[in-house]
């Protein structure tokens, strides 16, 4: 199998789950990899939430590192998007880390049983 398409079904696979997050809550790159059965593929969560302006709808801002650092804002438009958006929905944000991260953390291998 080719492998952009390969990696174009991943990405499909990531957004949606992405989908799933509910308002308000964060999950992280390892989090959905390990849900997919890809637990070493956090770094291609990533390069799936960096390409998801391809897809209308997908709330890239509510994935993070795994210790609720937003390691993925400089790829939103906008000097503080990212942190502006989850704000927005409630999740407090001080020096581009996710406060109460274990409290608003959203894990897919609990929450999609």
């Amino acid at each position: 199998m080719n492998d952009n398409l390969k990696k174009s079904d991943f990405f499909d696979k990531v957004y949606n789950v992405t989908l799933k997050i509910p308002y308000g809550r964060v999950t992280t790159y390892g989090a959905i990899a390990n849900y997919l059965g890809s637990k070493k593929s956090a770094r291609v969560v990533g390069w799936a939430m960096n390409a998801s302006h391809v897809r209308e709808g997908i709330p890239a801002h509510r994935v993070v590192n795994r210790v609720g650092l937003l390691t993925g804002k400089k790829h939103f438009f906008g000097i503080n998007l990212m942190k502006q958006l989850l704000e927005s929905e409630g999740i407090k944000v001080e020096s581009n880390q996710v406060l109460n991260f274990k409290i608003v953390f959203w894990d897919p291998c609990k929450e999609l049983q």
